[in-house]
Parts: structure tokens; sequence; C-alpha cells
């Protein structure tokens, strides 16, 4: 058994793995000078297939993809992802790269910026944009976070066709078909930014990710707040009592264990720094009733951040947790967070990994 992660950077992608979860090697970087804001591994397949969101600043942005750990690299002869001409847009980035279940083996989503979702048949080598969500009357609201307008979170259901997205700024939308449909789904979540603070769309939220207690219990971290529910999104709840601030990025779930979910607080929007400079992660096991601290092995006076997409779980037990700093640092921790080990130091800006088991 080997532990693979891809670590996508602001100048390439790096690629680690570990046969214990202590000790690691690190190979890279891909696409030297190239920008990888998402990365994901589809092991449906066998092998595996690694495939990355690369922006190329002469080239422009597209998707690449490995059959072989990053031996050698593929892409599409052609845009693997072009808007149509009648939409009069252009790519900006590819934020989420996210494969579907196992029912749908050669279905991969892809979030993009301008605010788009986009569904490939193929493995992820050629892409097609959802009309549905383009389309849909509440598009002009959705104004830009301040890390562009973009689709970075896709749930695809693990049993039906349904698929929820969430967008900056958007908030949470569900298609029953993961094409036509969409709703929004923010009930409960506040917009403080807003007049009306409790908005039916619109709001800014930052990563969504499902409960090991089945499709419709989720968890959000939002611009201000941290969020459950248990009916896919038709109404929210307030988790963050108890947490030291309800800013933040990083939202991740235990693959097995229901109720068990990590966040990482930020001292308020306009600072964006761990609490008194401490990197620490905050566990919930009874579904953000009450959380812990933890950070053994996490540095002190340290000002930097995990961006939404630079933190994973594996699907390992017990489930192993994988955090990238905006100063290239890379930490792990094979106990679920109780304890924390160094993968690599001085990467560049850190902006996406993700986790394989691979036999």
């Amino acid at each position: 058994m080997t532990v693979a992660l891809a670590i996508g950077t602001r100048k390439g992608l790096f690629v680690a793995r570990s046969d214990d979860r202590g000790s690691w090697s690190v190979q890279g970087p891909h696409f030297l000078m190239e920008e990888v804001a998402s990365v994901a591994w589809d092991t449906r397949r066998s092998p595996a297939r690694l495939l990355v969101g690369v922006m190329s600043w002469h080239w422009g942005p597209t998707v690449a993809w490995s059959d072989d750990l990053g031996s050698t690299w593929n892409e599409s002869d052609h845009a693997s992802i072009a808007f149509p001409e009648d939409t009069g847009a252009a790519l900006a980035r590819v934020w989420q790269i996210q494969p579907d279940s196992a029912k749908r083996p050669g279905v991969v989503w892809a979030g993009c910026e301008p605010t788009s979702l986009w569904r490939s048949d193929d493995g992820g080598e050629s892409f097609s944009l959802v009309r549905g969500l383009w389309d849909h009357e509440h598009r002009p609201s959705w104004a830009p976070g301040f890390g562009g307008a973009a689709v970075h979170t896709i749930l695809p259901h693990p049993e039906t066709d349904q698929v929820t997205v969430a967008m900056s700024t958007g908030g949470v939308y569900v298609s029953p078909d993961g094409a036509t449909g969409w709703s929004p789904r923010n009930t409960g979540i506040s917009a403080k930014f807003f007049p009306d603070p409790y908005p039916e769309y619109g709001q800014c939220v930052h990563k969504v990710v499902a409960d090991a207690a089945g499709p419709d219990h989720l968890y959000a971290q939002n611009h201000g707040g941290v969020y459950r529910t248990t009916d896919g999104g038709r109404q929210w709840t307030s988790i963050a009592a108890g947490l030291p601030a309800e800013f933040g990025f990083v939202a991740l779930a235990s693959p097995h264990t229901p109720g068990t979910f990590w966040v990482m607080p930020l001292e308020d929007d306009s600072r964006r720094i761990p609490p008194n400079g401490r990197m620490r992660v905050h566990r919930t096991r009874d579904a953000g009733d009450s959380w812990t601290e933890l950070g053994d092995g996490l540095p002190d006076d340290s000002w930097t951040v995990v961006l939404r997409d630079a933190a994973c779980v594996d699907s390992l037990r017990p489930t192993g947790l994988y955090l990238g700093t905006r100063d290239g640092c890379l930490y792990a921790s094979a106990d679920e967070g109780e304890s924390w080990t160094a993968v690599a130091e001085h990467l560049p800006d850190v902006l996406s990994v993700r986790a394989a088991v691979l036999s």
C-alpha cells in the first residue's frame, strides 16, 4: 500500500509517496513555472489517473493527465475546456476536478472560472459546458469573491444523478440530474455583507464537504460561519460555537466516521491569519456540537494560510490529513490530526493537495 499526494503549487506540481505515512519521498516539479490550482486522483481506473488543472502564462489553462504517477503527461490536442462561442466567455482557471462515483466510471467534473461547471465522459480528456447552470437566471448576480468567480466545490451523489456545487460568491446549488433544475440551497447561512443577511443565494461559501453519515449530511465553511445540514442543504444550522473564529477556508470530513469534521479557523477576514499566530486544526466528533483543538507538530509563530483545496484526507483508518500552506510547507497527520509531521518545506505557494491510496 502506498499513499500518493499530488501537490499543486503556484509554480508546478509535486508528487509525494509514502508506504507508512511517516516518511515521504517527493518528486517534481512537473509543469515548472505553471500554476496548478486543481488536482485529482481517479482511483476508479487501474492504474489510477492523476488529473491536474494547469495554467500556463503563455498557453493558457487546460487539463492534463498522467496514468503513471507523473512520469509522462498527456493533453488534448485541442482545448479540453473551451466556452461555446455564443457565451462570449473565455476560460481563466480550472479550480476543481472531481471524478464521479464508481457508477459512472468515465464521468469527471470540472469547476472553473468564470463561474461554470463542466462534464467529461472520457475520463477528463474533454469537457462540455453544463448549460443549465451557465444559463441560470441567478448567474448575473454571482459576483466574484476575493479569489475570483468560480465553481470550487462539486459533490456528485454516490447513488443518483444529483450533483451539488458551491461557488464564490453564489452559494450552494443542487441539480437532480447534474444538468438542469439548479436550485439554491442556502437557507440558514448568513451573508452579513448584504442588507438581508439571509438571502436565497449570494453567500460566499468557501468549501462544502459530505459527512460519512450520507450524501445529505453536509458541512460548509463560509466567509463567516461554519454550518451543517442533514437534508441536503434545505436547512443549515450554525456549528461555529466553541471555535476561536468563524472565518476560514478548510473543511474536511472523515470518509468513515459520521460526525467527524475538521476546520482551520482564521482571525477575522481582514487579517486572515491563524489565531495568535498558532497553526491549529479543530476537530469535532459530534457533528459540530463540540470542538477540540489539535496541533502537536504544527508551528507556532505561523502567519500563513491553508487554502480550501490545499487540504485533504485519505481513505485509510485512521484517517490521514494533509495541509499545504501558502509559505510552501506540507504537513501530514496519520492519526486524524492528533500529531503532525512535515512532508515538504520550501515549496512554492501550495494551492491544491489530494491524496490517493494505491496498491
